[in-house]
């Protein structure tokens, strides 16, 4: 006799709800249609499904999510980095307090005292005709900011090592939701033979119709839950062993809404609207915004993060800030909207040519109309570079580009060899955007806050004449 199961899955929502009825609609619909057949069936989330760029997650820091994923029916879920590094420990400790579902994160170790309630290092579930399955869960990490905020990440390997035996005595099927990204999906498929499926994400990767490495099939279906995804195992009873293993993506946007789920979206629109209309300053006139020239709240925010981080320079791009800021009453929401990215402040440690190198950079147009997306970032373009605790005389070649002459700073040209803290936005930490700040070897990140947390002070406290 032959059995299936089914796995209907959503990786990297990151709070963007514009196909979330559809998702609810297909998650829902799947299930119906599963259990009328009585096949068994579960859905689950990859992580990322909290981003705070949304104002509903902002407002209900996640647990609106949780409700939301609570209503759909989820079974399993494991953590993203947005759920994991994005907000202060207690609000992570209790962010899945409500959850009608287990949270599986096997690498996830609170440095205090006591453990969430909520929290798995594996899971077990069964089909009513016997068939065992053992869940596995991990995510990325990024110690560098958990560590701060008093989690730990274990490497996932160590893990892996750890539970894949005992999982393999206690289960007929292994499942790992990975929060890794594909190239440590693949990795692992080739060292842990054992791993039947690995559903994926964080990369933002899209497998049409799965992987096949060794004997693990991994599957992964995008960002944004544009699309979702389902993976089909079949289990021979005679043989006491999976015969074939199949996995989908499906496109959410064709599809209809599930009507309760939009109404649950506008109700908590609304709340969240409420939520974060606390008012922070009442505006004369209004603020503008150019990503592509200095402007005075550009450079009282930068001159904040210097003071604020006590560093000795400081620099941020204009493209943080996506719109003018209007006349009249300021909210919290206004700032949400104008500075929505999950980035928080750093300080690195330059010496002056590394500092002088990172100002020639930021002039050139390679890096101000870069259209960035990712590491944090959730504008359109980088824009101009503006400096604080330094400043920079600049020039034009004849064919009209901007080229540095002169760095002073306290009103000297740059010391070359002296050492310096400067402060700026993570998002130049990752990647190769600012290579001297991504290679820095001393990193100190700033969390919980945020950027904008450091723009509702700049407006209150620098712009209350404006």
């Amino acid at each position: 006799m032959q059995e299936k199961l089914y796995f209907y899955y959503t990786n990297d929502l990151h709070s963007n709800f514009d196909n979330w009825p559809q998702v609810a609609s297909f998650l829902k619909n799947g299930r119906e249609k599963r259990e009328a057949e009585n096949q068994a069936c579960w859905l689950v989330d990859i992580g990322d499904h909290v981003d705070r760029v949304h104002p509903i997650a902002e407002a209900f820091m996640g647990k609106a999510n949780v409700q939301l994923m609570n209503d759909v029916g989820y079974d399993f879920a494991t953590i993203g980095n947005n759920e994991g590094i994005t907000m202060a420990h207690e609000d992570l400790h209790h962010l899945y307090d409500d959850a009608d579902f287990q949270v599986v994160c096997t690498n996830l170790y609170s440095l205090t005292n006591e453990t969430p309630e909520w929290l798995h290092s594996t899971v077990h579930t069964q089909t009513d005709s016997g068939i065992k399955i053992g869940i596995i869960g991990l995510t990325a990490p990024f110690n560098n900011f958990y560590e701060l905020l008093d989690w730990h990440i274990s490497a996932p390997v160590q893990e892996l090592e750890k539970h894949v035996a005992h999982l393999k005595e206690t289960a007929d099927v292994i499942i790992l939701m990975s929060h890794l990204g594909l190239t440590e999906d693949q990795e692992i498929a080739r060292r842990f033979y054992d791993i039947d499926v690995i559903i994926g994400g964080h990369t933002h990767h899209l497998l049409r119709s799965g992987e096949i490495i060794n004997n693990t099939i991994i599957t992964a279906a995008g960002k944004h839950c544009a699309h979702a995804g389902e993976v089909v195992l079949t289990w021979d009873h005679n043989r006491k062993q999976i015969i074939d293993k199949e996995a989908d993506v499906y496109d959410m946007t064709p599809l209809a809404k599930d009507l309760a789920t939009e109404q649950i979206l506008n109700d908590l629109m609304i709340k969240a609207d409420d939520m974060l209309g606390k008012p922070i300053i009442e505006l004369k006139r209004p603020i503008n915004v150019k990503w592509f020239q200095h402007t005075e709240i550009m450079e009282k925010l930068t001159d904040t993060l210097k003071e604020w981080t006590q560093a000795d320079a400081a620099l941020l791009n204009a493209g943080l800030l996506l719109d003018q800021i209007p006349a009249g009453e300021v909210t919290f929401k206004d700032v949400h909207r104008i500075c929505p990215h999950p980035i928080n402040p750093c300080v690195v440690e330059l010496n002056g040519d590394e500092l002088t190198e990172i100002v020639r950079s930021s002039l050139t147009k390679d890096l101000t109309e870069l259209k960035l997306k990712g590491f944090g970032f959730r504008g359109e373009i980088i824009g101009k570079m503006i400096f604080s605790g330094i400043d920079v005389e600049t020039s034009q070649h004849d064919d009209g580009t901007e080229y540095v002459k002169t760095i002073y700073y306290h009103g000297k040209p740059l010391d070359t060899e002296q050492s310096f803290k400067v402060a700026t936005a993570d998002t130049f930490t990752f990647g190769r955007l600012l290579p001297e700040v991504a290679k820095s070897e001393v990193k100190d990140y700033f969390v919980p806050e945020f950027l904008r947390d450091l723009l509702a002070y700049t407006l209150r406290h620098k712009m209350s004449n404006h």
